[in-house]
C-alpha cells in the first residue's frame, strides 16, 4: 500500500469518525432536548401577572386568525360579522395583517400581493398588484372574496364584480373593522403590519393614532416580521406593546430551558407556532415554556392551530390565546364539556 493510499485512507476514516461523534452528538442533544420537554398539564404553574393578555381562565382566549378565514373570506367585513353574529360561537380575541395604501390608508390584507384573495388581475390588469400602488378609493373596487373555497369545494362569491360586490366583500379599512367590533362588544388585538420599511413606519404610526383614539392601545398586541419596525416601534412607540421577535423566540426559548434569572424582555407576548416541523427540535408548545413566560409576565399567542388536538393539548399546558383559522371548531372543543 503507497503512502498516499494510507494517507488517503487515514483521512477517510477521520471523516467517518467525525460523522459518527457529530451524528452521535445530534442524538444526545435530541434526547436532553425531549427530556427537557416531557411536559404534562399538572405542571402548569401560576404566577402573579399584570398582562392583560394573560389569561387568567382555565381556558386560552378563542382568536379568529385573519377574523376566521376558514369560514368566511379572510380579512373581509364578512367574516368579522360572521363571527359577531353567529350564534353558536364566541371569538375573545381578533387577528388581523394591515397594509398601508398609496394614500396612507391601513387596509386589511395578509398577503404582499392582491391576488391570491381578490380579483385584481381582472379589474388592474396586472399580476402581482401591490396594495401601496393603489389608492383606497382604487381598492375598494376589488372583491376580495373572489378565491374563496368554503369547505365543500365551492367558490361562493367569485363571480361577483363591479357595483354586484357587496360592502362586506370589499376591501376594508383598519378603523372601519375596529369601530364595528368595539360597538359589538369587548375584545382584545393582535394586529400585523406586513410592510417594513419607511411604509412600515409610516404604518406604525397611524395604527398607534387609530388605537389611542379609540382607546385600544391597552387591547392590542402589535406583530411584525421586520426587524427595523420591532426596532422602530421600541424607540418611537415604546406604549404599543409588541411580539416577541424572530430572534427574541429563539432567546427566549434558551433561557427558558436554562430558567435564566435575569430575564428582562421588551415584549408583552410570544405569538409562536406550535405544529410546524421543526418541533422535534424545537418544541414550543410545552408546559416549560409557558410556565417560564408567565413567570416574566408574557404572554403565550400560538398560531395557526386548526387541528382539535393540538387545541386541546395547548389548553391543557396553559396557553393564553390560541388562533385559528377556525374558531368555532376552537370554542366547540374548549367548551363542549361545560354543557
Amino acid at each position: 500500500m503507497s503512502v498516499e493510499t494510507k494517507r488517503r485512507n487515514k483521512t477517510k476514516g477521520k471523516k467517518a469518525a467525525l460523522i459518527i461523534v457529530s451524528v452521535l452528538a445530534v442524538i444526545l442533544i435530541l434526547d436532553l432536548i425531549s427530556a427537557a420537554y416531557k411536559s404534562n398539564p399538572d405542571s402548569v404553574k401560576d404566577y402573579e401577572i399584570t398582562n392583560n393578555q394573560i389569561s387568567t381562565a382555565e381556558k386560552p382566549y378563542i382568536s379568529a386568525h385573519r377574523s376566521g378565514g376558514g369560514i368566511a373570506p379572510e380579512e373581509s367585513m364578512m367574516a368579522f360579522k360572521n363571527c359577531i353574529e353567529n350564534k353558536d360561537f364566541n371569538v375573545d380575541v381578533f387577528e388581523f395583517d394591515l397594509h398601508i395604501t398609496k394614500d396612507g390608508q391601513l387596509i386589511l390584507l395578509h398577503d404582499d400581493t392582491l391576488d391570491r384573495t381578490t380579483d385584481s388581475e381582472e379589474v388592474f390588469g396586472v399580476k402581482k398588484a401591490r396594495p401601496e400602488d393603489y389608492t383606497y378609493d382604487e381598492l375598494s373596487k376589488l372583491n376580495i372574496g373572489a378565491h374563496f373555497k368554503n369547505n365543500d369545494g365551492e367558490m361562493p362569491y367569485s363571480k361577483l364584480s363591479g357595483d354586484d360586490v357587496p360592502d362586506d366583500l370589499r376591501i376594508v379599512r383598519a378603523q372601519d373593522v375596529l369601530d364595528y367590533l368595539t360597538a359589538n362588544g369587548d375584545f382584545s388585538y393582535i394586529i400585523e403590519i406586513k410592510n417594513g420599511g419607511e411604509l412600515g413606519r409610516k404604518g406604525v404610526d397611524e395604527l398607534v393614532k387609530i388605537l389611542s383614539q379609540r382607546n385600544l392601545l391597552d387591547k392590542t398586541v402589535f406583530g411584525t416580521f421586520k426587524a427595523d419596525i420591532t426596532k422602530y416601534v421600541d424607540e418611537k412607540h415604546p406604549e404599543l406593546k409588541r411580539s416577541a421577535s424572530i430572534t427574541e423566540v429563539l432567546e427566549f426559548y434558551g433561557a427558558a430551558l436554562t430558567h435564566k434569572k435575569d430575564f428582562s424582555p421588551k415584549y408583552a407576548a410570544l405569538q409562536i407556532p406550535y405544529n410546524m416541523p421543526y418541533r422535534m427540535i424545537v418544541n414550543l408548545g410545552t408546559a416549560t415554556v409557558i410556565n417560564y413566560a408567565h413567570e416574566h409576565n408574557i404572554a403565550v399567542q400560538y398560531w395557526t392551530i386548526n387541528k382539535e388536538s393540538e387545541l386541546e393539548y395547548l389548553s391543557s399546558v396553559g396557553a393564553d390565546c390560541i388562533m385559528s383559522d377556525y374558531p368555532d371548531v376552537l370554542y366547540k372543543v374548549l367548551h363542549e364539556k361545560d354543557d
